[in-house]
């Protein structure tokens, strides 16, 4: 737990096509973090759409964001155009280099594994693209919540709010964390048990990997080729 007396600074990169609950579960915690300034940073202040066409604002450039203890990186298709942008990757390895705790949510973990900050670290992401975290070095844990150091990724969509929970209680404590889980009333009791591949049931299984077939599909050669270009061998 950091000093309660110091103000954290926690931000979260948006960008196109993100999925939006890869933000806004994380949200959620984040805002009631105790003494901190909560914001949402993109590489320009146009608004943007969510991989459903929600559309989100941010709250400023990421050229005015402070250095931030907390970096939050969501994921969703949009994840593909920045895989290889150098000033949004640039960004994300400096202020990773400085916060006490970066936090990928679902493929979000896949633009930090573009960045160079999965080499070597255990790590997750969701599961129609966990196969390709050694790709980028990384050790895949096939787990909600995965921490490595300051790393704290959190797999597929509404994991973050769990992944979110784990990162506030580092900051600010378990009863914190607490406090806020209760104010949000997260006590989830899904009508399902279908939320993991290893879970449902085989049709259901098989409709989802179809329906994800293509967009893992370019994932996977974009993430081969960003592999050869930090040097990662690839199997």
């Amino acid at each position: 737990m950091i000093d309660p007396d110091r103000h954290l600074q926690i931000g979260s990169l948006l960008f196109d096509g993100l999925d939006q609950i890869d933000l806004t579960g994380p949200f959620e915690v984040f805002a009631r973090v105790p003494n901190a300034t909560y914001r949402i940073y993109a590489r320009d202040m146009n608004a943007v759409r969510d991989v459903r066409g929600l559309r989100l604002t941010p709250d400023a450039t990421l050229d005015a964001a402070p250095q931030l203890d907390l970096l939050h990186v969501p994921g969703g298709y949009g994840q593909e155009a920045l895989m290889e942008d150098e000033a949004v990757l640039g960004w994300i390895r400096a202020q990773a280099a400085g916060a006490l705790c970066v936090f990928p949510v679902c493929t979000g973990a896949l633009i930090c594994g573009a960045a160079g900050l999965l080499k070597g670290r255990r790590a997750t992401t969701h599961w129609s693209a966990h196969h390709l975290l050694p790709l980028f070095g990384a050790i895949p844990v096939n787990a909600r919540v995965v921490e490595d150091g300051n790393l704290v990724c959190a797999a597929g969509v509404t994991a973050g709010i769990d992944g979110a929970l784990t990162a506030a209680a580092r900051l600010r404590g378990d009863e914190a964390a607490q406090v806020i889980q209760l104010t949000m009333a997260y006590a989830p009791e899904p009508p399902f048990d279908a939320g993991t591949p290893e879970r449902a049931p085989a049709a259901v299984l098989a409709r989802a990997r179809e329906a994800a077939a293509e967009v893992t599909a370019r994932r996977e050669a974009t993430a081969r080729r960003v592999a050869a270009q930090l040097g990662v061998a690839t199997p």
